[in-house]
């Protein structure tokens, strides 16, 4: 199979919008990560989803909907979830709620629910109103690796699995959104930190609880993606530390959190200049990915500040990916 990458003319949207609607894959650009997408309500589609991942089936899959009047025929929709909708929608916000007969059971891993997010990407958004049909669509990479911010890094990753990438350019956000089970609303809690900042979303509807700790062993269903304890991961062994020891090993890689004064060289690198944690959260992939290609024998990563406010997601991120 050849994989080509496509630029977001009309002709191309509309050509790829077909082949979406005949049950293909398309890898999609989005504001957090590029996402493999498929039809949500088309079994055989989604099944490819999982068989070019290698992704195993009791890992759920979060639909993609153009309007919130869509994602209401998808769920059980929810007062606290029309809060969300209002605030967030469209952005990186996904909401797990009580699904529909509609959807397969094959999206949600046999569960009774669903996760649904409206994306704020235009090229994505163009694309389901062109093909007038949710998408399931999670990152578009092999299974556990690293997400993929660019289409250059989702054929690196898949080339040969899949047809066709869409280049809507680098990811804005740069990691997936957050995702909060809404199943109980009186109780609502954030499941994976992510591209909307817990702060934000506690001032709309109050106070949170927390399942970012929970880490389901391999064989148990996960209640939605990113909750496994390894993920997001290099080939190349990753360490994470609170302080970063100086360069030492011309063979290993040192990554700090923040420029500061420090100098670069052959074997430092940083994920922000200023210590701006929506900088880190663009460049972590990005960077990760291009020392996981080097021949680095392994790679040593300063964690944020904590009481920063992309600490949790940046620090959920790194602690799955990390080898230790």
């Amino acid at each position: 199979m050849i994989t080509r990458i496509y630029r977001p003319t009309p002709h191309n949207l509309k050509l790829l919008a077909n082949r979406l609607r005949q049950g293909r894959l398309v890898a999609l650009p989005t504001e957090t990560v590029y996402g493999l997408a498929a039809d949500a309500l088309n079994v055989k589609a989604c099944e490819s989803i999982f068989t070019a991942k290698d992704r195993p089936s009791n890992d759920p899959l979060i639909v993609h909907v153009r309007t919130k009047a869509e994602a209401k025929k998808l769920t059980v929709w929810n007062d606290v979830a029309e809060k969300l909708a209002r605030k967030f929608w469209p952005g990186p916000l996904t909401l797990v709620l009580p699904k529909n007969e509609i959807i397969p059971d094959i999206v949600t891993s046999g569960m009774p629910s669903v996760a649904v997010r409206i994306p704020a990407h235009p090229i994505f958004r163009q694309i389901l109103e062109l093909c007038g049909r949710p998408l399931a669509a999670p990152s578009a990479n092999p299974f556990s690796y690293i997400s993929p911010t660019t289409a250059q890094h989702v054929k690196d990753s898949l080339n040969g699995r899949i047809e066709a990438i869409i280049d809507g350019g680098a990811c804005k956000v740069g990691l997936e959104s957050t995702i909060i089970d809404l199943r109980y609303p009186e109780k609502p809690q954030i499941l994976r930190p992510g591209g909307t900042l817990e702060s934000d979303i506690s001032a709309c509807i109050g106070r949170l609880g927390s399942m970012t700790g929970f880490k389901p062993p391999a064989k148990i269903t996960a209640l939605a993606p990113g909750q496994r304890s390894k993920h997001y991961s290099p080939k190349t062994p990753l360490i994470l530390h609170h302080t970063l020891p100086e360069p030492h090993n011309d063979e290993v890689a040192y990554v700090n959190f923040a420029q500061g004064t420090r100098s670069s060289g052959r074997n430092r690198f940083y994920l922000t200049e200023s210590g701006d944690g929506a900088e880190a959260a663009r460049e972590l992939f990005k960077l990760l990915r291009s020392l996981d290609q080097g021949s680095w024998k392994e790679i040593h990563l300063e964690l944020p500040l904590l009481g920063s406010a992309w600490y949790a997601c940046l620090y959920d991120r790194m602690l799955r990916a990390s080898t230790r």
